[in-house]
């Protein structure tokens, strides 16, 4: 991860926020100590992304039953009689 001094980022603040909205994480620096760690809040959604909530609504069809499947099974195996 890149490492940016605490005059760089000022000076050029656009520009880091524009790559870390991309994916492109940093740490910025005071005095060649780190001091926070810029993070897109989400590279999934935006421009091309995915939003990750929801991405596949319409797509999928749960069966009404689904919290039923495999009950006898299940059953069988806590009683002993697989």
């Amino acid at each position: 991860m890149r490492t940016v001094n605490i005059h760089d980022a000022k000076t050029h603040l656009s520009r880091l926020v524009d790559q870390a909205s991309r994916g492109e994480s940093f740490v910025i620096a005071k005095a060649g100590k780190p001091m926070v760690k810029v993070i897109p809040l989400d590279p999934m959604v935006g421009e091309g992304g995915v939003n990750r909530f929801g991405f596949l609504r319409g797509e999928l069809k749960i069966p009404d039953d689904f919290d039923r499947l495999g009950e006898k099974e299940i059953d069988g195996q806590f009683s002993g009689e697989e």
